[in-house]
């Protein structure tokens, strides 16, 4: 077993610092002396900012006096329809439930013929990346075939009737 006489000694570096750290002031504070100068910046306020505060402060207050205003009315009203509600138990239960099931089937409804939309619109998407071309693009192609082949027609139909007229001519000449 090692001891440790036996084992190499540790070596300790020294560093020392070459250079001396300078604490910048950060913009807009005052580092040299103390009080409340340190925490205000040089600046004041842009008239931007002013005009936000004249606005936000009283929107802000008076939507807070709503919404507390409306939370007080909605504890009044429940304190005062509970007894209501405990007295109408037998009608308005089936009636909650009633409406509950007609609106979530209402909502389904809705989301399955969304869904059915999406799906639509994402599998037309597909087929137009998979062929590459567009609508307007497949007509042009569909309508320049349909031009060939009207030619195509054409010229079997002018080479048929010559056809016809030349044997017309040959059984003329080998009957006279």
């Amino acid at each position: 077993m090692a001891t440790a006489t036996d084992r190499a000694p540790h070596q300790v570096q020294v560093h020392t610092p070459t250079t001396q750290r300078v604490d910048v002031p950060r913009r807009g504070y005052d580092v040299s002396g103390g009080g409340i100068k340190t925490l205000l910046p040089e600046r004041g306020p842009s008239t931007s900012q002013i005009i936000a505060v004249l606005v936000g402060v009283p929107t802000g207050g008076t939507l807070l006096l709503l919404s507390g205003l409306s939370l007080l009315g909605t504890i009044i009203g429940l304190a005062i329809a509970t007894p209501v509600f405990i007295f109408f138990s037998p009608v308005i239960v089936p009636a909650v439930v009633t409406i509950g099931l007609a609106v979530t089937g209402i909502l389904t409804a809705g989301a399955c013929g969304l869904t059915g939309l999406m799906s639509l619109s994402w599998m037309i998407n597909f087929i137009r990346q998979v062929h590459g071309t567009t609508v307007p693009d497949q007509l042009d192609s569909v309508k320049r075939r349909m031009a060939d082949m009207a030619d195509y027609v054409g010229q079997k139909t002018k080479d048929a009737g010559q056809e016809i007229q030349t044997k017309a001519q040959d059984v003329k000449r080998s009957s006279s």
